[in-house]
C-alpha cells in the first residue's frame, strides 16, 4: 500500500481502525468521507470509517473475542456490564441498536432496556 518508510506509521494506527472497524486504504482511493491520515507533510493512509450500525456489529464481535465466547452464553451480571459498556460507547444512539444488542446477548429488548433503566436509577 505505501512505501516501507511509512510502515511504522502505518503500524501504529492498525490497532486504532482494527477497532473502529475501519479499512485502511492508499491516499489516492480515498473518497470524499474517508479521512487521509498524513505524515512529516506526505499523505500517508486513508482510513475508511465504518457506518454505525456496522460499528456495533464489529464492537460486539470484538467484545465476544475479548471475552473467548459468545455473548449470550455470558451470565447475567456479566451481560449488564457488556450493556453498560455499551452504552458509554453510543450504541443504543444506532437504528436498531438496542435490537442488535439483544440478539446478540440472546434476551429480549425488554431485558435490554431493564439493564439500562437499571443503571440510570443506581
Amino acid at each position: 500500500m505505501t512505501g516501507v518508510r511509512d510502515e511504522p506509521f502505518i503500524t501504529a494506527v492498525k490497532p486504532l481502525v482494527d477497532a473502529m472497524g475501519g479499512e485502511m486504504l492508499p491516499p489516492g482511493e480515498a473518497g470524499p468521507d474517508d479521512v487521509v491520515l498524513s505524515w512529516e507533510g506526505a499523505d500517508v493512509v486513508a482510513v475508511r470509517l465504518p457506518q454505525l450500525a456496522d460499528s456495533l456489529d464489529h464492537i460486539l464481535a470484538a467484545m465476544e473475542r475479548k471475552r473467548g465466547k459468545p455473548l449470550a452464553e455470558l451470565d447475567r451480571k456479566a451481560k449488564q456490564e457488556v450493556v453498560r459498556t455499551l452504552e458509554a460507547r453510543g450504541a443504543f444512539s444506532v437504528r436498531h441498536g438496542v435490537e442488535t444488542v439483544a440478539s446478540a446477548l440472546g434476551v429480549s429488548r425488554f431485558t435490554v432496556y431493564n439493564y439500562l433503566n437499571r443503571e440510570k436509577g443506581s
